[in-house]
């Protein structure tokens, strides 16, 4: 057994015997503290090694962008790697390199953020470079040229050459029909070929901005030298005024929509997804982490109702899965996917109705007290494992302040998912697992084509 599958196990079990409101009631300090500028910064102490994890998140992500601009959130991501007014191209790299630092950056429906974990001693190194590029970004025209190509073949590599990657788009085009949930981060190819530099500078120009920005230190440091050290390089950095962002929201009960792909796949799978809302968008907290506790009792290893009844049980799948993401910026999907047990001679359609018939089973039937609180360890445990390190400690903050809920719930959750109970379950069950709700898409191998 490798020694993470252990350390996993004896969390869980230390998680069985310990009361969740013990868990949740020692929360590391955490500072927040807000610029002339209207920079936010979130520090939070960890002293259990002499590191810190620097993350600057933006609140702009494809969600935000518009048919005929989608990608552009993605590419500017890259661009920002691409050299200041007083650094060239991928300098600020290497000077992170030779520090010892590794960097990184990622963008998202929601968010896009930059990160750098180093020495203690060498955080002030980081905010420099940082705030070098949100106050003077440069977009030179040859490196956005050669850049949109490597962007291109990305999407190529990571999306159009990948069958399941592929369908997921499409899939989740269809379920967002209102929101800007619609957009792939990477963008359309066709919004890829004709994009322009000008373009990008108007969106660095209209997002980059302190006052839509959260700066999240974790790590070895006091909230005096980061606010020192935050003032001494982003504090003169003016702040602009931002477009409006209005939360992505979807229609509640948009109808019963299916589509049907034909991709480069050997086996036929199937997805199905449920308009819900997220914990952003939701007057009801407790059926938001009731979704949550679901997708771990249909999904939540071995003992789960889906591996145990469709894959085990009846041998009507192959494999299935199911997941929900209550932190986004709008209105969020449950997922289920599965791939028929096509060695049992299983159909999309049987699994479909497999799928049904266990969402059905949670609306008509609470469950038990017992699996209820098997499941909910085995979710608190993967919590509180995550977030053990710095890095996952500073996202967990960034991506709750990006989406416009409080960084404090970080430190709510377990309670919160503590007080769902049995009745919670069925609920939100009957509530959300509706046909109204629903998109199905049928993900088929590709169809022979007449020469």
């Amino acid at each position: 057994m490798k020694f993470t599958q252990l350390r996993a196990l004896c969390l869980l079990a230390c998680i069985l015997s310990v009361p969740v409101q013990t868990l949740a009631a020692a929360p590391q300090p955490t500072h927040e503290f807000t610029l002339d500028n209207g920079l936010k910064v979130i520090v939070r102490e960890d002293h259990r090694a002499p590191l810190v994890v620097s993350q600057l998140w933006y609140k702009i992500g494809s969600s935000y962008e518009t048919p005929g601009q989608t990608g552009l959130s993605h590419a500017l991501e890259h661009m920002m790697f691409k050299g200041s007014k007083n650094l060239a191209p991928g300098e600020a790299s290497r000077i992170l390199r030779e520090l010892g630092a590794e960097e990184n950056a990622f963008t998202s429906d929601d968010y896009t953020a930059y990160y750098q974990v180093l020495a203690r001693d060498r955080l002030g190194v980081a905010f420099e470079l940082e705030a070098d590029r949100m106050a003077s970004l440069q977009i030179p025209p040859e490196e956005f040229t050669r850049e949109i190509e490597v962007i291109k073949e990305e999407r190529r590599m990571r999306t159009d050459d990948k069958p399941s990657s592929l369908a997921y788009e499409r899939f989740k085009a269809l379920a967002y029909p209102a929101s800007g949930y619609h957009n792939p981060t990477i963008g359309w190819m066709a919004d890829l070929q004709r994009m322009t530099d000008p373009q990008l500078r108007a969106w660095y120009q209209a997002w980059y901005v302190p006052n839509n920005a959260t700066l999240v230190v974790v790590g070895d440091v006091s909230a005096e030298e980061v606010k020192t050290l935050a003032q001494r390089y982003f504090g003169n950095i003016p702040q602009r005024s931002v477009p409006i962002a209005r939360r992505p929201l979807e229609l509640a009960e948009p109808g019963e929509r299916r589509i049907s792909l034909h991709v480069k796949t050997q086996l036929p799978s199937l997805m199905m997804g449920f308009n819900v809302p997220g914990l952003a968008t939701s007057k009801d907290s407790t059926s938001i982490h009731a979704l949550r506790l679901i997708a771990g009792l249909l999904d939540g290893g071995y003992s789960a109702r889906l591996p145990s009844r469709l894959e085990r049980g009846t041998e009507l799948v192959s494999g299935a899965s199911a997941w929900y993401d209550a932190f986004a910026r709008g209105d969020s999907l449950f997922v289920l996917s599965a791939t028929p047990n096509v060695q049992k001679g299983k159909t999309l359609q049987q699994v479909e109705a497999g799928l049904w018939g266990e969402l059905q089973a949670l609306q008509q039937q609470p469950p038990s007290s017992e699996e209820l609180e098997r499941v909910r360890a085995q979710v608190i445990a993967g919590l509180v494992y995550e977030r053990d390190s710095i890095t996952s400690q500073a996202t967990t903050i960034g991506q709750l302040e990006s989406v416009g809920l409080r960084w404090q719930l970080m430190d709510e959750d377990l309670a919160a998912l503590q007080a769902v109970t049995p009745a919670d379950i069925q609920a939100a069950a009957k509530t959300y697992f509706t046909r109204s709700r629903l998109s199905v898409a049928y993900v088929l191998p590709e169809e022979p084509r007449d020469e």
